[in-house]
């Protein structure tokens, strides 16, 4: 006997997920009810999504492409939609990396990344906060901000993603 469907969309936190061809995807779907279970498919070609919601696979072509996905608790099925955008694989390179400082005075600057995918915003997230200068802050979209409290030379490890290629970098901060 097959499980009872109905279509009932906002079942998932985020439907929208972007990918870079031939790069491993590494994104997760994840259901508001904790206790429902996806059924595993593809979703694109390369890509799919198992039952604990991980995508999982290398895009083959670029594209936009949306897939129904059951999520089941017990006999019953519910549907929605995902959609994964799968960019070109454009290189892309950071760009200043580099941002001086005095103590007790604003910090205001940009991580900048040349090349990528046009229209595609980069991510940017600290990977150890405890490489940071006291005071000062890098936020997901690349900008350096606050007051210095100390004076250094600082190594702050940094993970830049363009649609999924990513790659480690170290943000270096020289405050007096």
């Amino acid at each position: 006997m097959t499980p009872p469907r109905t279509s009932e969309p906002g079942l998932l936190v985020e439907t929208t997920f972007y990918a870079t061809q031939g790069i491993e995807v590494g994104e997760r779907v994840l259901p508001f009810d904790e206790q429902a279970q996806i059924r595993p498919k593809e979703v694109a070609p390369g890509v799919r999504v198992d039952e604990g919601g991980s995508l999982q696979g290398k895009p083959l072509r670029p594209g936009t492409f949306s897939s129904p996905i059951e999520l089941c608790r017990g006999r019953t099925c519910v549907e929605d939609t995902i959609t994964l955008i799968v960019y070109r694989n454009v290189p892309w390179a950071p760009g200043n990396l580099t941002f001086p400082g005095k103590v007790g005075e604003p910090m205001n600057g940009e991580i900048s990344i040349n090349g990528g995918p046009a229209g595609v915003l980069p991510t940017f997230t600290v990977t150890d906060y405890d490489k940071l200068p006291e005071g000062v802050s890098i936020g997901p979209d690349g900008h350096v901000g606050g007051v210095p409290a100390v004076s250094g030379h600082f190594e702050i490890p940094v993970r830049i993603c363009v649609a999924g290629n990513c790659a480690g970098v170290v943000v270096k901060m020289i405050v007096v």
